[in-house]
Formats: structure tokens, sequence, C-alpha cells
């Protein structure tokens, strides 16, 4: 995979590994916007709709797959990696898959800081894709061991929470915003009332949202934060330094503290969303398109259905555009299983009824 890059300056090293991923960006095709299918019979009379992008689409299969591409750009193009230099992050997850298909890409060491606790399926993507995994005993050391081993190695620190809303460019170039309104263009209502994501790092909803105020699109952006996660009630009382001391059970949102790439002031509303909930409307989704969709799929759909239950209520017409963050080969032994449900004390039938009722009646009380 990296076997073209032999360059015999540092600048035609790096000119070369910019190209490298703009190149693997242009074989892609964009990410797919489903339109979900709501009941007819209320949808087609309060006129309302509500879509889907679909990051699973991407090579490695999730939204991160942007993020990684964005803080590889940001740090080749700021200095911070040439050739040989030993790539780390602190994720056990989506992120460090997606990190570790674009070092391999360049041909540079990658190194994924996560808990002794991360599950062996996590592990193994992260490994299928070439990367290396270093485990340290909690969650709350990864921050400081990641540092320590860019420093140890000479390498560099891609600090995903901290570079995630400056790193991708906000204003267009091909952003997920951007990638939204082309592709609503030709719909019923172009312009949705709402777009609703959760927050992992804060980098998709400040993108977002800052593409929102640069557009001057009457959207408003929701973002739906899970239990456990610091950044609603962060968000809440205007207090950026809450920590919860307790880590989200929705794989990939939600955060004990709030992250640096998180922009409150560029968010309309948010909404809690209970974990139960969360893994019942995964379900849910995941029956209604005859595909598994992963947990944090569940949190926001749970959002956009509230929303929309709104508009019905107001007799307004409108859509709402919604993620597909990641699909659940990550998730088979976890969320879709009553066992490991009922081990981690989730239990989503009643969430599964009141969703039953939304789409039979339109109603969400």
């Amino acid at each position: 995979m990296s076997g073209d890059i032999a360059c015999s300056r540092p600048r035609d090293w790096v000119d070369n590994a910019v190209r490298l991923i703009e190149a693997d960006a242009r074989r892609s095709a964009d990410t797919h916007l489903l339109r979900y299918p709501l009941p007819s019979a209320w949808a087609d009379r309060h006129d309302v709709a509500l879509y889907l992008k679909d990051e699973t689409t991407h090579i490695t299969g999730s939204l991160k797959h942007r993020l990684a591409r964005s803080l590889f750009l940001y740090a080749l193009c700021n200095g911070w990696i040439g050739e040989g230099t030993t790539v780390i992050e602190a994720s056990s997850g989506s992120t460090a898959v997606s990190e570790a298909y674009f070092a391999a890409l360049l041909g540079v060491p990658f190194i994924a800081v996560m808990p002794r606790s991360t599950s062996s399926t996590k592990v193994s993507l992260i490994e299928s894709q070439g990367g290396r995994c270093h485990f340290v005993d909690s969650a709350a050391q990864v921050y400081a061991e990641a540092e320590r081993l860019a420093q140890q190695t000479g390498g560099h620190y891609l600090d995903q929470f901290t570079n995630a809303e400056r790193a991708t460019d906000w204003r267009g170039n091909n952003n997920i915003a951007e990638s939204i309104f082309e592709q609503m263009m030709q719909e019923s209502h172009p312009v949705p009332d709402w777009i609703v994501v959760g927050a992992g790092t804060g980098g998709t909803s400040a993108t977002i949202g800052r593409y929102l105020r640069y557009r001057r699109h009457a959207t408003r952006l929701c973002v739906v934060d899970p239990e456990n996660s610091a950044f609603f009630p962060a968000y809440e009382q205007g207090c950026l330094d809450i920590e919860t001391g307790m880590s989200s059970r929705i794989e990939g949102i939600g955060r004990p503290r709030v992250e640096p790439s998180f922009q409150p002031g560029v968010v309309d509303r948010m909404i809690t969303v209970p974990d139960s909930a969360s893994v019942a409307a995964a379900q849910h989704v995941s029956r209604v398109l005859g595909r598994r969709v992963g947990p944090s799929t569940g949190t926001n759909v749970w959002g956009a259905f509230g929303l929309l239950a709104e508009m019905v209520a107001a007799r307004r017409g409108g859509s709402v555009v919604t993620l597909i963050a990641d699909s659940d080969d990550r998730y088979a032994d976890t969320y879709f299983s009553d066992e490991w449900l009922a081990s981690q004390r989730l239990y989503p039938s009643a969430s599964a009824a009141k969703l039953s009722e939304f789409e039979s009646t339109g109603s969400w009380s």
C-alpha cells in the first residue's frame, strides 16, 4: 500500500503523502443520503421527511474516516508528520481504525493507546489496518500516555479531542455539511429544519454548526448526548469544566469531560438520550433498513424522531437529517446481544414500544 513512497527530500515526501490522501479521497464516491421510510399514513399527511447520511460507506466503515483524513492532512501541512514519523492516538474505536488505515497508506508506524479492558474485536480491527495497540490500566490515562509515547519516539500525537474542530475546513471543501446540502438540493424540503448529530470529539458538530452560520442557512443543529456524558450538563449550565467521572456506554459519543473540540456556541439545542433508548433505536432502525447500524446511530435517530414529532404536532412540514455513524460489525457481541445487554443492565423493551407507537401514530410522549 505504501510502496510508491520513495522521495529524497522531506518536503517531497510530504507533498507525496498529501497527494496519496487526496487521491484516496477522489477514488471514493461521496457517502449516500438515504430517505428513511417513515410511515406514509402520517408522513405524507404532515409533509415531513427524515434522511440518514450513511457514513458506513467510507472504506474504513465509519464517520471517523473523515476525521482521520483531516487530522493527517492537518499534521502533514503543519510539518508535524514526516517520513518515518510514529503517529499516535488516544483511541480504542473507529477513529483508531481509520487512522491506522491512513498511516499504512503513507507507510508510517501507528500506535493506538487504549484501556486494557478494550475488547479483542476492537483490537483486531485496528491491527487489521496495520496499527499497533498500546494498553493502559484506565481510560483516564490514555491522554498522558499518548503524549509520553510521542515524546519517547519523537513521533506525533494526533490528539483527536483537541484538533478535530480545527483540522476540518468548515467553510466547505467537501466536508460533511456541504455534502448534505448538495445532496438535499432536489428534495421537497432542501434546507433541513434540523441536523442531528452526537458528540464524541465535538468535531462534527463544530463543522456543521459553523457551516450553517457561514452559509446563513435557517437549519438548526441539535446535538444528542448519552448518559454519563459531560457535554449536555456543560451546555445547559454554560460551564465547560464539568466532569462526570464516568464513561459513556454508547460507543463513539459522550465523554466524561468536555473535550476541547466541542463548541457549544454553534449548537442550537441539546437532547439527552437514555442508553436503553439508543440501543432500542439502533435495533429498530436495523430492522427497518434490513441491515444493522451502530448504537450512536440509535442515539441520533431517537433525537431525530423527537424533533419530527414536534413538527407533526405543530403541523409544520420540513425535513430532518442525521447520520448513520457506523455499522454493527463492531457490536455484534455487545449491543445486539441480549446477554451482554443484561450484563450492562440495559433493557431496551420499553423504548422499543415507544418507537413502535411513534411510527404508527406520529406521537411522541
